[in-house]
């Protein structure tokens, strides 16, 4: 299987620059080459599965293709739909002490009802609580918001990027030693995805990351043939950031210092390239609605004298990009863009206020047909005090899927992509919960339990016992952190005879699995993915007999009866 890291160092290290649409396809699985099947996922060692008894686990079976009938098929419709958002009046300040009554939602001009209503800080960690890992804010805070600060240092030329350092550090200083909010620092280029920093409150910390973080030259913006690559690495960062954080029941306030997107006018390029651009846009924007992240642009170049030397371009553009832009992405997500001003701190700051400042607001649609796949429900949110705006997003496409293997068990690029993303990362995926341990006397078999919490059961038309299956990838790394190889299984679970024929079912999983063993390997990241709904969950081992690991999140973090749950 190849990285999606290894695709974009493949790209960038080519004598000839690859098409927009090609690399697109390479990295997001949304052209529609992208839906034919890619290669066979690796069947299921039967050697490696635990005798079961029935009444007493689940029990694993040869996988075997389903039947595609509604009777096995999980579709996606809205039960919950989450709205988190900002009150300002005209003067862009923040508003905290409204009421649930002065809120009224439209969905696509009807009425609808809320159901839940938070008021800002409700979650926000108490002070008692210290978080200083995922592990701490699953298993301390399980709803409490969070910033995620992401450095974009392959849009942004380096000058740019040094005073947006310069800014993040200037407004960090001016902090408590302990912050309010649980902060994550990311840097990318187009080659590296790196946590610099896992969630903590520790100011200190994040400034000690930030540095010690060297940042490469990026000359490629300089470059237009590298157009296509950037554009890439804008759209699966933000969807790394969404698949490995949707397991965090709080609020996510992604803050993205730098350009986003090169500057590029589409009128110059052919249609089917902009249909591609547009369709990988409107998917990252899906997976961000249903992680909760709320998206805040900085544009780390303040007022620009020569807006030039972002390219021919960018002098008839706004300041994140050509057609379709980041600010449009923000601003569906109902984040804001902020830039053309030189106090960037400050811009960080308001960014960073917005997110202890949101409202959560929760209703179930009136509206419970089934549309079309790409027809966006328009929301609109209005406030009986006047002069007030409510911020949030401005919809959602309902029905939507997970990327899955095919009938006959073959993956094509999405779900590859994601896989890979999730295999080749740093940050913690905590949407499943499981516990990996190499087996004493066998060092490349390894023994998994799954805990209920994230697994989703097929139905089936009650002939035959309801069914789940996972995705079980390991990649090995050397010492150096070198990616040496990942590979997969696909396994099935069949329910007990008793179990519900509908609604949840509260089994854990075990079993074995037994990878080919990779010479000069010291570590590796399992990755367990729910078929399903496509989540996933992630542990790093350290190889050796009897070693053990576990994905960071635990059934005591479950989510409280009446949470949010994004459509």
């Amino acid at each position: 299987m190849r990285s999606l890291s290894a695709s974009v160092f493949a790209a960038a290290s080519a004598s000839r620059p690859l098409s927009l649409s090609l690399v697109l396809a390479l990295s997001l699985g949304l052209t529609a080459g992208a839906q034919q099947p890619a290669a066979p996922a690796a069947a299921p060692d039967p050697a490696a599965a635990l005798a079961q008894t029935p009444a007493q686990a689940p029990t694993q079976v040869e996988q075997q293709p389903a039947p595609s009938t509604p009777a096995n098929t999980i579709r996606r419709n809205v039960n919950l739909v989450v709205l988190d958002g900002v009150v300002v009046d005209q003067k862009g300040k923040v508003v905290t002490d409204l009421k649930r009554e002065e809120f009224h939602i439209t969905e696509d001009g009807a009425p609808q009802q809320v159901r839940n209503f938070e008021t800002p800080g409700q979650f926000t960690p108490t002070p008692d609580v210290t978080i200083n890992s995922t592990a701490d804010l699953d298993h301390l805070a399980p709803r409490a918001p969070v910033n995620i600060v992401l450095l974009d240092e392959f849009n942004t030329r380096f000058e740019d990027m040094a005073f947006a350092r310069y800014s993040l550090k200037k407004w960090l200083e001016k902090q408590p030693d302990k912050l309010d909010t649980p902060t994550m620092l990311i840097a990318v280029d187009l080659q590296h995805f790196t946590v610099l920093r896992d969630y903590t409150q520790n100011k200190d910390e994040i400034l000690s990351a930030l540095d010690h973080h060297f940042v490469a030259y990026p000359w490629q913006v300089h470059e237009f043939a590298w157009i296509a690559e950037r554009y890439t690495t804008a759209l699966y960062s933000l969807r790394r950031v969404a698949e490995a954080s949707i397991g965090h029941f709080g609020h996510k306030n992604m803050i993205w210092i730098g350009r986003g997107f090169p500057t590029l006018d589409f009128a110059r390029i052919s249609v089917d390239d902009q249909q591609h651009v547009h369709s990988a846009v409107e998917q990252t924007v899906n997976e961000l609605r249903d992680a909760r992240v709320t998206l805040y642009t900085v544009d780390p170049a303040g007022v620009q004298v020569n807006p030039g030397v972002y390219g021919r371009d960018a002098g008839i553009f706004a300041a994140f990009g050509g057609d379709p832009d980041f600010q449009a992405l923000a601003r569906a997500t109902g984040g804001r863009n902020l830039y053309g001003r030189n106090d960037v701190d400050a811009e960080i700051g308001t960014s960073i206020r917005d997110g202890s400042s949101l409202y959560t607001l929760t209703y179930v649609p009136t509206n419970n047909t089934e549309d079309e796949h790409n027809k966006l429900r328009r929301i609109q949110v209005t406030l009986d005090r006047p002069g007030l705006t409510f911020i949030t997003r401005q919809g959602y496409y309902p029905n939507r899927f997970a990327a899955r293997p095919t009938r006959d068990g073959r993956m094509g690029n999405r779900l590859v992509s994601e896989l890979a993303n999730a295999g080749s990362s740093n940050m913690a995926y905590d949407a499943v919960s499981f516990t990996v341990t190499t087996s004493p006397t066998d060092s490349n078999t390894y023994k998994f339990h799954v805990e209920p919490r994230g697994v989703a059961w097929y139905i089936t038309d009650g002939t035959k016992p309801r069914f789940t299956r996972l995705i079980i990838m390991s990649t090995a790394f050397d010492r150096k952190g070198k990616e040496l190889k990942a590979d997969a299984r696909r396994l099935e679970f069949k329910a007990p005879a008793a179990a519900p024929s509908t609604g949840r079912i509260e089994l854990p999983l075990d079993f074995e699995v037994k990878f080919d063993a990779v010479p000069k390997a010291v570590r590796t990241r399992m990755v367990v993915r729910v078929e399903a709904s496509g989540r996933m969950g992630t542990a790093d081992l350290t190889l050796g007999p009897g070693a053990t690991a576990s994905s960071f999140i635990t059934q005591d973090a479950a989510a409280p009866a009446g949470a949010p749950a994004t459509p």
